[in-house]
């Protein structure tokens, strides 16, 4: 285990600039991960990847497991030689994407039946290690169980203790000595019961500490209680991963209760469906006001999208279906997040970090639409739902001809 150096650059109340110090270089906090499930960032070259400035980049053992094996990305020397990634990459257990599966959980671990192809499935503590190995990821992370949002106190008890046993399993399991591996606190939504899995997976021991069993469904509201329940028991000489959040608004809220590594899939899912994230604030790109719009989707931004492309253009792409769109809409809500995120470190060195924190307020406010088109989201950028009528504008359209009921024929006098 690959236990890197860190170090704290700066502090803004309970917010912190860090530096982690990688095998593949050192990486700047805050920061955020884009996601690629499948060994790719959905309709992101790696080219194009790295102008975002992406600094980790995130993929998924449970899905390269099933497809192609994870045999196969460790013949072409790893993920990295597999994506053509040269950022550090980050592999998650296999421990969320099995939660909403029907399966069997028990001591040794989930019993469970992959959902393409309904193959019998098993992961353990052991089995995920082999597999992250394998992958050749710069960081893995210890196998947990995940709840959903509303399980009991008794399960969530038992599954916490659980849990701690299956990640000091994974430590014990862990052999690869240029991998780092983090530990995961669980605990649901009880405060006391957070501290307890803090307290307990930081006797462990790991290279640094995520924060699971969030993004589940339970609201900015709540989250953000469970944030301030288990942060101040962690330990504070190591990196601290949110898991599954990716909105503006959480993450500066995140940010400022100590929190420094985020994840998330709504950056390229939003992306798909033409939401584009802005310095005044978010937009739908397909909306007919920019249909003859000649400024850059953010005049502030200086991604590839931003200074190539107009609104109107990209407004032509998503109306006629062209799959450039969602490329270019990705593009920029990767590389606007990444601005994002160095933004706020710069104000957290500065001291200006409460002022940032404000404007996100303002231009990110709570109760906004957070998931356009109802599209779910997750730690993982699983296959897009089936898809959805395209949004009508405002104003009411005539009906296609084609489309009408052929006229009665004429009786004949």
């Amino acid at each position: 285990m690959y236990h890197f150096p860190f170090r704290i650059d700066g502090t803004a109340g309970q917010a912190r600039a860090t530096t982690l110090s990688l095998l593949r270089g050192e990486v700047k906090t805050p920061l955020f991960m884009p996601v690629g499930t499948q060994g790719a960032v959905r309709a992101v070259s790696p080219l194009h990847l790295e102008q975002t400035g992406a600094q980790i980049v995130l993929a998924n053992t449970y899905h390269l497991s099933q497809r192609p094996g994870a045999e196969l990305v460790a013949k072409h020397g790893g993920l990295h030689g597999f994506m053509k990634v040269e950022a550090p990459i980050l592999t998650d257990s296999g421990g969320f994407q099995v939660f909403s599966l029907e399966k069997t959980v028990d001591e040794d671990g989930v019993h469970f039946r992959y959902e393409v192809d309904g193959k019998p499935t098993f992961l353990s503590p052991e089995r995920s290690m082999e597999l992250q190995e394998q992958l050749g990821s710069d960081i893995a992370m210890a196998f947990d169980e995940c709840l959903a949002f509303g399980t009991d106190r008794a399960y969530t008890e038992e599954a916490m203790a659980r849990t701690h046993r299956w990640e000091a399993r994974s430590k014990a399991a862990h052999t690869r000595p240029d991998q780092s591996l983090f530990g995961i606190v669980q605990g649901g939504f009880w405060p006391d019961l957070r501290k307890a899995s803090a307290e307990a997976v930081a006797e462990i021991g790991f290279d640094g500490y995520a924060i699971g069993g969030l993004s589940v469904g339970e609201g900015h509201q709540k989250m953000i209680e469970v944030i301030e329940a288990t942060t101040p028991h962690m330990p504070t000489d190591r990196p601290r991963y949110l898991m599954g959040v990716g909105r503006p608004l959480d993450l500066v809220e995140a940010v400022a209760r100590g929190v420094d590594m985020f994840d998330c899939v709504i950056q390229t899912r939003h992306a798909r469906s033409g939401v584009m994230y802005t310095t005044p604030g978010r937009i739908r790109i397909t909306d007919r006001r920019f249909r003859n719009d000649m400024y850059a989707p953010d005049t502030a931004c200086d991604c590839y999208t931003c200074k190539n492309f107009t609104r109107a253009y990209l407004h032509h792409l998503f109306r006629v279906g062209e799959i450039l769109g969602a490329t270019l809409a990705s593009i920029h809500n990767i590389h606007w997040t990444q601005a994002f995120m160095g933004k706020m470190r710069q104000s957290i060195l500065d001291g200006t970090f409460e002022e940032f924190r404000a404007q996100v307020h303002q231009a990110y406010p709570e109760g906004a639409p957070s998931d356009p088109e109802g599209v779910l989201t997750s730690d993982a950028d699983s296959p897009s739902p089936p898809n959805r009528p395209r949004q009508q504008d405002a104003r009411p359209r005539k009906q296609d001809a084609r489309a009408r009921p052929p006229k009665p024929a004429r009786k004949k006098r």
